[in-house]
């Protein structure tokens, strides 16, 4: 792993534990999350949020 993809991870996780704090303090969140059928649902809606999760760290 590249110096610059462990930053892409480091970023990607830090993204996603972000995400899961605003999930468990908001249940009209949690509830729009669940609802999610695909990963991409649960990509999109995340985006809509603000947050990064769909790149993978070795991707460009």
């Amino acid at each position: 792993m590249s110096k610059k993809d462990y930053e892409r991870f480091l970023f990607k996780v830090n993204q996603l534990n972000q995400l899961v704090k605003l999930i468990n303090e908001s249940p009209e969140k949690y509830q729009l999350i669940t609802n999610c059928k695909t990963h991409e649902d649960v990509v999109e809606l995340a985006k809509k949020w603000g947050y990064e999760i769909g790149r993978r760290w070795g991707e460009s």
